[in-house]
């Protein structure tokens, strides 16, 4: 089973890149005008144009925190980390979730106000699977290396 967890690891290496530059939703002002497709990576070129603060902490939620978990993840696979530092680890696939929530959100809201028309896309699904599998992947590799 552990060699299993190891493999799906570090495909996941590979997926959150993907799921970063893939389109999360297609958004347009009002039905009239063609949508343009928002990624997570396009998303933070924005941030960091108009709030410096929030670019930070959504950086650290969607590229930082499950990325750095995963590389954190293969070193304890390898043997090359302690086993001590699963629950840290575990911890930051949970931060990522509160990305989701807010691309959710925003999606939500602004489906609610009208004004403008917003389409989920593939790379939502893709980013939202990534973390699912990070959190699935440490938590059975905590119960596998406690037997």
């Amino acid at each position: 089973m552990m060699i299993a967890l190891r493999y799906l690891n570090l495909i996941l290496l590979v997926l959150f890149p993907v799921a970063w530059f893939a389109p999360l939703m297609r958004a347009g002002l009002l039905p009239l005008f063609g949508l343009s497709e928002i990624s997570v990576i396009s998303g933070l070129q924005s941030l960091w144009e108009s709030d410096v603060a929030l670019a930070l902490l959504v950086t650290g939620f969607a590229l930082f925190a499950p990325y750095l978990k995963t590389i954190g993840l293969a070193l304890v696979h390898f043997g090359l980390l302690r086993r001590k530092v699963l629950p840290v680890l575990s911890y930051m696939g949970k931060l990522a979730m509160a990305d989701i929530f807010l691309i959710a959100l925003y999606i939500v809201v602004v489906k609610g106000v009208g004004w403008a028309k917003v389409e989920t896309a593939w790379g939502l699904y893709l980013f939202t699977a990534c973390i699912l599998a990070s959190i699935a992947i440490s938590t059975l590799t905590m119960r596998a290396l406690k037997k």
